[in-house]
């Protein structure tokens, strides 16, 4: 049985550009509305301008902004992406443990040699450094 559909190949072909279209240019107005709100370099005047235009003529609103504001989106877009990457940084380093289990037990035996703790002392740092309680 043979279907037979009014819903040619080109047109298939057609509606797919104009959804991914439709796709991008959503995504580009998140972009230029988060460049918008998170700029510290205008004030609330220039930000409620940019929206005001993109809001009457989105297109060449949206446009006009890529171009006139391309550089300062990439080195804000760096800038946060940096200060992501340090606050990252930063969490890790805190959660991690301060130096590595082999370490751990080196020190702990080098106490036993001295007399320092005990050999119960001892498995107790050796199973805290392996992470077995």
């Amino acid at each position: 049985m043979v279907l037979a559909t009014s819903y040619p190949f080109l047109e298939v072909f057609w509606t797919m550009l104009v959804f991914f279209a439709f796709f991008i240019w959503i995504w580009l107005l998140f972009i230029v509305f988060a460049d918008i709100f998170r700029r510290s370099d205008t004030s609330g005047w220039v930000k409620v301008a940019w929206i005001v235009l993109i809001i009457i003529l989105p297109y060449l609103g949206v446009f006009i902004y890529l171009i006139a504001e391309h550089n300062g989106m990439t080195e804000r877009s760096m800038k946060a992406q940096k200060t992501a990457q340090s606050e990252m940084d930063e969490y890790v380093k805190s959660v991690a443990s301060q130096s590595d289990p082999t370490e751990q037990i080196a020190k702990g035996e080098e106490l036993l040699r001295k007399g320092t703790i005990n050999q119960a002392e001892f498995d107790q740092i050796k199973r805290r450094a392996l992470g077995t309680t």
